[in-house]
Protein backbone atom coordinates (compact mmCIF):
# COMPACT_ATOMS: atom_id res chain seq x y z
CA UNK A 1 0.00 0.00 0.00
CA UNK A 2 2.82 2.46 1.05
CA UNK A 3 3.71 1.69 -2.69
CA UNK A 4 0.85 3.11 -4.27
CA UNK A 5 0.67 5.88 -1.96
CA UNK A 6 4.33 6.99 -3.21
CA UNK A 7 3.49 6.66 -6.72
CA UNK A 8 0.77 9.08 -6.40
CA UNK A 9 2.66 11.70 -4.60
CA UNK A 10 5.64 11.23 -7.50
CA UNK A 11 2.64 11.81 -10.06
CA UNK A 12 1.96 15.09 -8.04
CA UNK A 13 5.02 15.94 -7.67
CA UNK A 14 6.24 15.21 -11.18
CA UNK A 15 2.81 17.46 -12.52
CA UNK A 16 4.24 20.53 -10.43
CA UNK A 17 7.93 19.73 -11.98
CA UNK A 18 6.66 20.11 -15.53
CA UNK A 19 4.78 22.88 -15.01
CA UNK A 20 7.64 24.61 -13.84
CA UNK A 21 9.11 23.81 -16.52
CA UNK A 22 6.56 26.22 -18.85
CA UNK A 23 5.65 29.63 -18.89
CA UNK A 24 3.01 31.78 -20.34
CA UNK A 25 4.10 35.02 -22.31
CA UNK A 26 2.18 37.81 -23.32
CA UNK A 27 2.83 39.31 -26.37
CA UNK A 28 0.96 42.64 -27.09
CA UNK A 29 1.04 45.58 -29.35
CA UNK A 30 -0.88 48.15 -31.31
CA UNK A 31 -4.64 46.09 -31.43
CA UNK A 32 -3.63 42.95 -30.37
CA UNK A 33 -2.69 40.59 -27.21
CA UNK A 34 -1.49 37.18 -27.76
CA UNK A 35 -0.70 34.69 -24.93
CA UNK A 36 2.03 31.67 -26.01
CA UNK A 37 3.46 28.95 -23.80
CA UNK A 38 7.00 28.64 -23.59
CA UNK A 39 8.79 25.86 -22.95
CA UNK A 40 12.24 26.73 -20.66
CA UNK A 41 14.84 24.50 -20.66
CA UNK A 42 16.54 23.61 -17.18
CA UNK A 43 19.95 22.75 -16.57
CA UNK A 44 20.57 18.69 -15.63
CA UNK A 45 21.14 19.36 -12.49
CA UNK A 46 18.33 21.46 -11.78
CA UNK A 47 16.49 18.42 -13.47
CA UNK A 48 17.51 16.25 -10.95
CA UNK A 49 17.18 18.14 -8.00
CA UNK A 50 13.78 18.53 -8.93
CA UNK A 51 13.15 14.67 -9.43
CA UNK A 52 14.95 14.15 -6.59
CA UNK A 53 12.34 16.43 -4.68
CA UNK A 54 9.20 14.64 -5.80
CA UNK A 55 10.66 11.28 -4.78
CA UNK A 56 11.42 13.07 -1.04
CA UNK A 57 7.96 14.22 -0.88
CA UNK A 58 6.67 10.96 -2.04
CA UNK A 59 8.56 9.10 1.00
CA UNK A 60 7.62 11.16 3.36
CA UNK A 61 3.88 10.92 2.69
CA UNK A 62 4.48 7.08 2.43
CA UNK A 63 6.54 7.38 5.75
CA UNK A 64 3.20 9.48 6.93
CA UNK A 65 0.70 6.95 5.53
CA UNK A 66 2.86 3.83 7.31
CA UNK A 67 2.95 5.59 10.58
CA UNK A 68 -0.74 6.15 10.86
CA UNK A 69 -1.61 2.68 9.25
CA UNK A 70 0.97 1.20 12.07
CA UNK A 71 -0.82 3.28 14.91
CA UNK A 72 -4.09 2.08 14.27
CA UNK A 73 -6.72 2.88 11.62
CA UNK A 74 -8.36 5.73 13.31
CA UNK A 75 -6.94 9.06 12.97
CA UNK A 76 -8.00 12.48 14.89
CA UNK A 77 -8.08 16.45 14.19
CA UNK A 78 -9.07 19.26 16.42
CA UNK A 79 -9.83 22.82 15.28
CA UNK A 80 -11.70 25.76 16.96
CA UNK A 81 -12.54 29.35 15.68
CA UNK A 82 -14.02 32.07 17.84
CA UNK A 83 -17.14 34.06 16.97
CA UNK A 84 -18.82 37.41 17.67
CA UNK A 85 -21.48 35.92 19.59
CA UNK A 86 -22.54 35.43 22.86
CA UNK A 87 -22.15 31.74 24.00
CA UNK A 88 -25.45 30.58 24.40
CA UNK A 89 -26.21 31.59 20.96
CA UNK A 90 -23.49 29.58 19.44
CA UNK A 91 -24.61 26.60 21.45
CA UNK A 92 -28.34 26.94 20.54
CA UNK A 93 -27.28 27.25 17.27
CA UNK A 94 -24.86 24.04 17.10
CA UNK A 95 -28.06 21.98 18.32
CA UNK A 96 -29.97 22.45 15.34
CA UNK A 97 -28.36 19.52 13.72
CA UNK A 98 -30.85 19.54 10.60
CA UNK A 99 -29.32 22.66 9.44
CA UNK A 100 -25.70 21.33 9.67
CA UNK A 101 -25.86 21.17 5.49
CA UNK A 102 -25.93 24.94 5.45
CA UNK A 103 -22.19 24.94 6.61
CA UNK A 104 -20.62 21.58 6.42
CA UNK A 105 -19.87 20.73 2.89
CA UNK A 106 -19.78 17.66 2.75
CA UNK A 107 -22.89 17.06 4.49
CA UNK A 108 -25.87 16.40 2.21
CA UNK A 109 -28.47 15.34 5.06
CA UNK A 110 -28.91 15.60 8.77
CA UNK A 111 -32.40 14.14 10.58
CA UNK A 112 -33.19 13.98 14.02
CA UNK A 113 -34.50 11.16 14.64
CA UNK A 114 -35.23 11.91 18.24
CA UNK A 115 -33.91 14.15 20.92
CA UNK A 116 -30.54 11.41 20.98
CA UNK A 117 -30.31 9.88 17.79
CA UNK A 118 -29.35 11.07 13.68
CA UNK A 119 -29.30 10.10 10.30
CA UNK A 120 -26.66 11.30 8.39
CA UNK A 121 -26.22 11.26 4.97
CA UNK A 122 -22.66 12.88 3.55
CA UNK A 123 -20.32 12.50 0.41
CA UNK A 124 -17.11 10.97 1.86
CA UNK A 125 -14.39 11.11 -0.41
CA UNK A 126 -16.22 11.51 -3.81
CA UNK A 127 -19.02 9.03 -2.19
CA UNK A 128 -22.65 8.87 -0.81
CA UNK A 129 -22.25 7.14 2.55
CA UNK A 130 -24.70 7.11 5.05
CA UNK A 131 -24.92 6.71 9.14
CA UNK A 132 -26.56 6.71 12.45
CA UNK A 133 -25.13 8.50 15.28
CA UNK A 134 -26.07 9.05 18.71
CA UNK A 135 -25.36 11.79 20.97
CA UNK A 136 -23.54 10.56 24.35
CA UNK A 137 -23.37 13.46 26.44
CA UNK A 138 -24.91 17.17 26.20
CA UNK A 139 -24.56 20.07 28.76
CA UNK A 140 -26.27 23.39 27.89
CA UNK A 141 -23.69 26.42 27.04
CA UNK A 142 -20.62 23.55 27.64
CA UNK A 143 -20.68 20.60 25.39
CA UNK A 144 -21.85 18.09 23.09
CA UNK A 145 -20.52 14.89 22.55
CA UNK A 146 -21.26 11.52 19.86
CA UNK A 147 -20.25 8.72 18.01
CA UNK A 148 -21.31 6.58 15.15
CA UNK A 149 -23.72 3.31 15.86
CA UNK A 150 -23.73 2.41 12.14
CA UNK A 151 -21.65 3.06 9.04
CA UNK A 152 -19.21 5.58 8.78
CA UNK A 153 -17.06 5.22 12.27
CA UNK A 154 -16.41 8.51 13.99
CA UNK A 155 -16.94 9.99 17.46
CA UNK A 156 -15.92 13.45 18.95
CA UNK A 157 -16.90 16.23 20.80
CA UNK A 158 -17.97 20.16 20.19
CA UNK A 159 -17.50 22.64 23.19
CA UNK A 160 -18.41 25.97 24.31
CA UNK A 161 -16.24 28.65 25.73
CA UNK A 162 -17.14 32.10 27.16
CA UNK A 163 -14.73 34.65 26.57
CA UNK A 164 -16.85 37.37 27.05
CA UNK A 165 -20.50 38.42 27.06
CA UNK A 166 -20.26 38.53 23.32
CA UNK A 167 -17.65 36.46 22.32
CA UNK A 168 -17.16 32.53 22.39
CA UNK A 169 -15.04 30.17 21.26
CA UNK A 170 -15.96 26.51 19.50
CA UNK A 171 -13.54 23.88 20.13
CA UNK A 172 -14.18 20.66 17.59
CA UNK A 173 -12.27 17.50 18.60
CA UNK A 174 -13.33 14.38 16.17
CA UNK A 175 -11.92 10.84 16.32
CA UNK A 176 -12.50 8.60 12.60
CA UNK A 177 -11.40 5.77 10.70
CA UNK A 178 -10.83 6.41 6.86
CA UNK A 179 -11.94 3.52 4.97
CA UNK A 180 -11.16 3.68 1.37
CA UNK A 181 -7.91 4.20 -0.79
CA UNK A 182 -9.09 7.45 -1.47
CA UNK A 183 -10.23 8.26 2.31
CA UNK A 184 -6.79 7.48 3.62
CA UNK A 185 -4.84 9.27 0.99
CA UNK A 186 -7.25 12.66 2.02
CA UNK A 187 -6.42 11.99 5.70
CA UNK A 188 -2.70 12.01 4.99
CA UNK A 189 -2.95 14.64 3.41
CA UNK A 190 -4.84 16.76 5.52
CA UNK A 191 -7.91 16.94 3.85
CA UNK A 192 -10.26 16.27 6.69
CA UNK A 193 -8.61 18.58 8.90
CA UNK A 194 -9.02 21.55 5.90
CA UNK A 195 -12.72 20.42 6.22
CA UNK A 196 -13.38 20.89 9.59
CA UNK A 197 -11.92 24.47 9.58
CA UNK A 198 -13.73 25.14 6.53
CA UNK A 199 -16.79 23.86 8.78
CA UNK A 200 -16.24 25.97 11.49
CA UNK A 201 -15.52 29.12 9.42
CA UNK A 202 -18.84 28.77 7.94
CA UNK A 203 -20.48 28.34 11.01
CA UNK A 204 -19.13 31.90 12.02
CA UNK A 205 -20.47 33.17 9.12
CA UNK A 206 -23.72 31.76 9.27
CA UNK A 207 -24.56 32.60 13.49
CA UNK A 208 -22.40 36.22 13.34
CA UNK A 209 -24.05 36.97 10.01
CA UNK A 210 -28.16 36.49 11.54
CA UNK A 211 -26.51 37.57 14.87
CA UNK A 212 -29.31 35.09 16.47
CA UNK A 213 -30.12 31.56 16.52
CA UNK A 214 -32.61 29.71 14.30
CA UNK A 215 -33.45 27.72 17.26
CA UNK A 216 -32.42 25.95 20.06
CA UNK A 217 -32.69 22.38 22.39
CA UNK A 218 -31.65 23.02 25.66
CA UNK A 219 -32.07 19.69 27.46
CA UNK A 220 -29.63 17.71 28.75
CA UNK A 221 -27.58 14.52 28.41
CA UNK A 222 -25.94 12.54 30.52
CA UNK A 223 -22.92 10.81 29.36
CA UNK A 224 -22.82 7.41 28.99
Amino acid sequence: MPGKILTVAAVAAGGLLVSSLMQRRRLSGPGFAVEETVELRMPVGTALMGLAAAAVGGLLLANQFKNRQGSGSSSSVEESIELDVPVSTAYNQWTQFEEFPRFMASVKEVKQVDDTHLHWCADVAGKTKEWDAEITEQIPDKRIAWRSTSGVHNAGVVTFHKISDSRTKVMLQMDYEPETIDEKIGDAVGGVKLTAKGNLKRFKELVEGRGAETGAWRGTVAQH
